[in-house]
C-alpha cells in the first residue's frame, strides 16, 4: 500500500515565524522588511508575505535559523539600566549599550520589551519569545509603566492637575494616569507617576509641557514586574516562574504558546497594585481623572 503524501505545511507571517524564532519582535522585523534588509528565496521580503519551512531567509545577507523549536525554553530577564547605557546592539560611537551585559543565547537573540532613553534607567525586560514581546508592546494592550522622578522647579497643584488631565504634544494629547508625591524637598522633590503607554521621552516631554524640567528619571515598574533591591544597578536576573506566568497573564496568552495573535481588544489602562512599588504612607498629589 502506498504511503500517504505528507500534507504541505502551512505558510505563517514572515514577521510572525521570525518573532515566534526568538529573532526579534514583529515591529523590529517590520522594520527590516521595510528598509530591504530581508530576503526569503533570495528575492526582498514583503510586509505580509507567507513562508514555509522549506524556504530560506536572510537578513543582511546572512541566512537565519528561523524554523520555530518547540522545545526551546522561552526565558524573561529584567535588567537594571544605569543611565548612559543605550538600548540598541550596537552604536557606531561605541557608547555601551543594555545588549553588552546580558547572557548570551544558543538560538535566538534577546529583544527589548520597549526602551529607555540613554539618561533614564531603572527596569527593562527582555525576551527570547518574540510573541510575548510583540503583545506586551501592542498599544492597545495599555499596560502600566511606573517611573520615580525629580522634578527642577516648583511643582504646583495645578501642575498636577494638567498633568492627570491631559497636555498636547506635537504627537497628540497625553497625560500621566497618576502621580503621587513620593517626599523631598527644594530641587530634590521626587514623584511616582503612572503612563500606559510608551512614547519616545513622553514622561520628560509632558512635564516640559507644563515649563518643569525631568532632572532624574527611572523605572521601576513594568506592568506587574517591580524592580527590587534583588537586582543592582547594571545586572540582570531571570524572572521566576511566578512573574513569568503574571507577564503571560497580562496579555492572554499560555507560556510558549505560538498561536496567532488575536488583535487585542480596546481596554483601558490596566490596574495593578502597586503597594510593594513604592511607600503606602506617601501622600496622594494627583491621581487619574474620569
Amino acid at each position: 500500500m502506498n504511503a500517504k503524501p505528507n500534507a504541505p505545511t502551512e505558510a505563517v507571517r514572515l514577521q510572525k515565524a521570525l518573532a515566534d524564532a526568538g529573532l526579534g519582535s514583529r515591529r523590529e522585523i517590520e522594520g527590516w522588511i521595510r528598509s530591504g534588509r530581508l530576503r526569503v528565496n533570495g528575492q526582498p521580503a514583503q510586509l505580509g508575505q507567507r513562508v514555509r519551512p522549506e524556504d530560506r531567509v536572510q537578513l543582511d545577507g546572512h541566512p537565519l535559523r528561523w524554523r520555530s523549536d518547540p522545545r526551546r525554553e522561552r526565558r524573561v530577564l529584567l535588567y537594571n539600566k544605569p543611565e548612559g547605557e543605550l538600548v540598541s546592539r550596537r552604536d557606531p560611537q561605541g557608547r555601551p549599550t543594555v545588549f553588552d551585559r546580558l547572557p548570551p543565547l544558543k538560538r535566538g537573540r534577546w529583544i527589548a520589551i520597549g526602551r529607555l532613553d540613554l539618561n533614564t534607567s531603572g527596569l527593562l525586560l527582555f525576551t527570547n519569545d518574540g510573541e510575548l514581546a510583540n503583545r506586551l508592546m501592542h498599544p492597545s494592550r495599555q499596560i502600566e509603566r511606573e517611573y520615580a522622578v525629580r522634578v527642577q522647579g516648583l511643582v504646583s497643584e495645578a501642575h498636577l492637575r494638567q498633568l492627570t488631565h491631559g497636555v498636547q504634544l506635537e504627537d497628540g494629547p497625553a497625560r500621566f494616569e497618576e502621580i503621587v508625591d513620593a517626599g523631598g524637598r527644594g530641587q530634590n522633590h521626587w514623584y511616582h507617576l503612572v503612563l500606559c503607554e510608551g512614547r519616545n521621552r513622553e514622561v520628560r516631554r509632558l512635564w516640559a509641557a507644563v515649563g518643569l524640567r525631568v532632572s532624574r528619571l527611572k523605572r521601576v515598574r513594568y506592568g506587574p514586574i517591580l524592580l527590587d533591591a534583588r537586582t543592582p544597578r547594571g545586572r540582570w536576573r531571570e524572572l521566576t516562574e511566578a512573574e513569568q506566568q503574571a507577564l503571560y497573564q497580562l496579555v492572554d496568552s499560555p507560556i510558549g504558546s505560538t498561536e496567532t495573535t488575536r488583535k487585542p481588544s480596546p481596554r483601558t489602562c490596566q490596574r495593578i497594585s502597586r503597594s510593594k512599588s513604592r511607600n503606602p504612607n506617601r501622600s496622594r498629589a494627583g491621581r487619574r481623572s474620569r
